[in-house]
């Protein structure tokens, strides 16, 4: 079976198991459930590309959708969506491509470990995903899709008690097999994606916060 079949079956087993789960709790338990958008840069390695070929070291945009769900106070899990543009660097071939992600993470609360204020929140996040990458223009055919692993880490800031503001880092591992540049390399990219964004986080269901400011 194609692995992004499997991997998009799993994911949504997962969104399904936590749906029904979640329905149980009430609206006072805090931070059980979150909604994330950021929105930033990206910078590619320069080895994900065939030779000749060369992307931006800054790329925009970089938008990153996420659902986060608290199994336990320090503990939980994190389906995110991450989407990057990426195009040539100067004096180099002209392309432009499309980078998008879809991982599924665990997620750690290390507030009180690497906090400083009763405001702010730290959390790591790591986790297994699929890439997928469209290249545009004259090299659309060349699609290519392979596994990778994610890891970063957010710091929060509170608003209120459903709103806080955060800054993500992350680096994404491109675990995918090197592609053959004459029949599918033109435009492509299998490599590894560094990205930062600026974001919010919306609890559904309760506040990380509350009970704090």
């Amino acid at each position: 079976m194609n692995p992004k079949t499997v991997l998009f079956k799993f994911i949504g087993f997962i969104v399904f198991f936590l749906f029904c789960w979640s329905s149980g709790f009430s609206q006072g338990d805090t931070s059980k459930i979150k909604t994330q958008i950021g929105l930033g840069i990206n910078s590619p390695s320069s080895n994900g590309f065939v030779t000749s070929f060369k992307g931006k070291s800054i790329n925009f945009p970089t938008v990153n959708l996420g659902l986060q769900y608290m199994l336990k106070p320090k503990l939980g899990v994190k389906l995110d969506y991450g989407f990057n543009r990426i195009s040539n660097e100067n004096n180099f071939p002209e392309f432009k491509l499309n980078y998008s992600r879809i991982n599924l993470q665990a997620v750690y609360d290390a507030s009180r470990l690497l906090s400083i204020s009763h405001r702010m929140g730290t959390f790591i996040h790591a986790g297994p995903g699929i890439s997928m990458i469209k290249p545009l223009g004259n090299y659309g055919n060349n699609t290519t899709s392979f596994f990778n692993a994610l890891g970063g880490v957010e710091w929060h800031y509170g608003i209120s008690d459903s709103l806080t503001v955060f800054v993500d880092t992350s680096y994404v591992w491109g675990l995918g097999e090197d592609f053959n540049p004459v029949a599918s390399g033109f435009g492509s990219f299998n490599g590894n994606l560094f990205t930062a964004t600026f974001g919010i986080s919306i609890s559904l269901s309760g506040c990380y916060f509350c009970g704090k400011i």
